[in-house]
């Protein structure tokens, strides 16, 4: 069980957690593709090919493990490497991938999210701290949060114990005083367990509990959670 007297600060995951992140990825491939479509039209048609698309983005991968965090130079590299293959102007993978990172972060939130948001940012510092390369500032939910720290600011990504520790100093605390909150069984709660931290397990799919450590709550929503630290 949580022991709420602890709690002085609150980080959060975002991608699955606050919001679908599929739905949005999906809806930015489209609107990549579709602005290939006018502008680099061999490229679109190579890009519309599944296989290829994920052999081109495997290649950049291998090619550039020093940037496994970096999501964004990733897809622009491979935007890039698709122009190329493609013989279409390579100076096209910056615009095209605005086009595809503005639509990735035009997110739908959870129902319960926003309400919840403004309940935790009004008791505690709240921290957002995430693999992705999600912007909580064009999503329109930056004024929520104390810090944003991703794995492509800082280097590496969770479970990597160094980002939850950044995150507590962001918050300015120290580990043991914050709950993290997440959707990832692995990457966020056990993770966080063995930072000395609080966690909670956001389990919006009713799915079973699949480690031996568990956490200290799981909550079917982000408005159970409110409630839990509301009594």
């Amino acid at each position: 069980m949580l022991d709420l007297t602890l709690i002085k600060a609150i980080t959060l995951d975002l991608d699955d957690t606050l919001w679908p992140v599929w739905p949005a990825i999906e809806r930015a491939e489209q609107a990549l593709l579709d602005w290939l479509a006018r502008h680099a039209p061999r490229t679109a048609a190579l890009q519309a090919q599944p296989a290829a698309r994920h052999e081109i983005r495997e290649h950049v991968n291998g090619l550039h493990p020093e940037l496994k965090h970096n999501l964004s130079a990733l897809r622009t590299k491979a935007i890039r490497l698709a122009l190329s293959r493609s013989g279409e102007d390579p100076d096209l993978a910056e615009p095209a991938f605005d086009i595809f990172f503005a639509a990735r972060n035009q997110v739908t939130l959870f129902g319960d999210v926003p309400q919840s948001l403004e309940f935790l940012a009004g008791r505690f510092p709240l921290v957002a701290l995430s693999n992705g390369n999600a912007d909580i500032e064009r999503i329109g939910i930056g004024p929520y949060f104390k810090a944003s720290l991703s794995a492509q600011q800082f280097g590496v990504g969770k479970p990597d114990p160094r980002i939850f520790r950044a995150a507590a100093t962001a918050a300015g605390v120290q580990p043991h005083e914050v709950l993290h909150v997440g959707d990832d069984a692995a990457l966020d709660v056990l993770a966080a367990l063995d930072c000395g931290m609080q966690a909670v397990w956001v389990n919006r799919a009713g799915l079973p509990w699949p480690h031996d450590a568990l956490p200290h709550q799981a909550v079917a929503t982000l408005a159970e959670l409110c409630g839990v630290l509301a009594t």
